[in-house]
């Protein structure tokens, strides 16, 4: 909602500055999102009932466990369900190129480093939302501030929102959503992986390994050597069972950290999961479909309709990218096709919006108090 208001901010300042046309806008607003709103209740309300039997936390009595099948095609149900609604909320789904570029590429700058084993998968899609060049937020960074190196974080390319859905053969569909999430960390979402140690990383704690070894053997194996009469071949064994069970300790307790740090990252960029990022997706596809019909139906009114639907969609995307780029600075891709059928439906001749017997909307009518409190600037 709040994006919504600084889009109609930004639109009465440039299209709608006069009080009539300002109140025009309102009431426009105020009927798109009436026409809408029981569409994505509908569509949100069948996704639900779809996921129920597979959402592994539901809070409802135990019912019969489905077969195995029946979870998978159950699952797969609910993904092509899922396909229009995140496509209306402007998540595109990554192609297998980009995917096995950022399961095979990991950035030097990663610390936390995980490896997977892409068989014990039945099926991985990932959708994404905003692509940016530039450094990650640091409320969204990890390990950048521990570690043996504290340089300057880089620019990275990364996705402002990345949607995850997947399943193990021996799991459950695991829908998620998280943010600010690099190209080549998309693999640190994936469930059932194991954390390892980046090669420079291992290389400087043999190094260290290395030296504390001869430092002991110089000062504590030779007089062992020399004062015990201990064989050699006895010394060298018992060296290296220590050597071994303190370089097992040195890496396990490093795979510990950067398993915090993976946790700590997970936990500080998911925004939704399960049932909830359906609630979450049917939202933004609401409000995206809102801000599609309210762009339309401003820039048209300048233009006039008076050219075929591809002409129009084509100018009508060309202005909306324009416009958007000198309001954010940051280029957006707009589908003009789409938002020129949202503004279409909202006409009264096709009766797409609202549904036969759907009531009209009234005005709320005003609350009065018999001892109402004086007003007040502050909240």
């Amino acid at each position: 909602m709040r994006r919504r208001l600084n889009d109609n901010r930004a639109l009465v300042k440039e299209f709608h500055s006069s009080p009539a046309e300002k109140e025009a806008l309102e009431e426009f607003s105020a009927h798109v999102d009436f026409c809408t709103l029981f569409h994505y209740h509908h569509t949100l309300a069948r996704l639900q009932s779809m996921y129920d039997p597979i959402n592994p936390d539901r809070e409802t009595l135990d019912q019969p466990s489905l077969t195995d099948p029946q979870r998978l095609s159950n699952e797969q149900e609910v993904l092509q369900a899922l396909e229009p609604l995140l496509a209306q909320a402007n998540f595109s789904p990554l192609s297998e190129d980009t995917l096995a570029y950022a399961l095979v590429v990991h950035h030097p700058q990663d610390e936390v480093q995980v490896t997977i084993n892409l068989d014990q998968y039945i099926y991985i899609q990932f959708w994404a939302l905003g692509q940016r060049v530039g450094q990650i937020p640091r409320k969204s960074s990890v390990g950048s501030k521990r570690g043996f190196f504290k340089s300057a974080s880089a620019e990275r390319r990364y996705f402002k929102r990345v949607v995850l859905a997947a399943r193990t053969k021996r799991g459950h569909l695991v829908l998620k959503c998280f943010k600010d999430i690099p190209l080549e960390g998309l693999e640190q979402l994936l469930p059932e992986l194991k954390v390892r140690t980046p090669k420079l990383q291992r290389a400087l704690l043999n190094i260290t390994l290395v030296v504390s070894g001869v430092a002991v053997f110089v000062n504590v194996g030779m007089v062992v050597l020399s004062d015990l009469k201990m064989a050699t071949s006895l010394l060298l064994l018992l060296f290296a069972a220590f050597m071994g069970l303190r370089a097992s300790k040195m890496f396990g307790q490093r795979r510990s950290v950067q398993a915090l740090e993976l946790a700590h990252m997970l936990y500080y960029r998911s925004t939704s999961n399960n049932s909830e990022l359906l609630s979450a997706l049917a939202l933004r596809a609401h409000d995206e479909h809102t801000k599609e019909a309210l762009l339309a139906h401003s820039f048209l009114a300048r233009r006039g309709r008076h050219s075929g639907p591809e002409e129009t969609s084509k100018w009508l995307q060309s202005e909306v990218e324009n416009w958007l780029l000198a309001q954010s600075g940051c280029e957006v891709a707009f589908n003009g096709a789409r938002a020129l059928g949202h503004l279409q439906a909202l006409t009264p001749g096709n009766g797409m919006y609202p549904p036969p017997g759907f009531p009209k909307l009234e005005p709320l009518a005003t609350i009065t108090s018999p001892q109402a409190a004086p007003k007040s600037d502050n909240p």
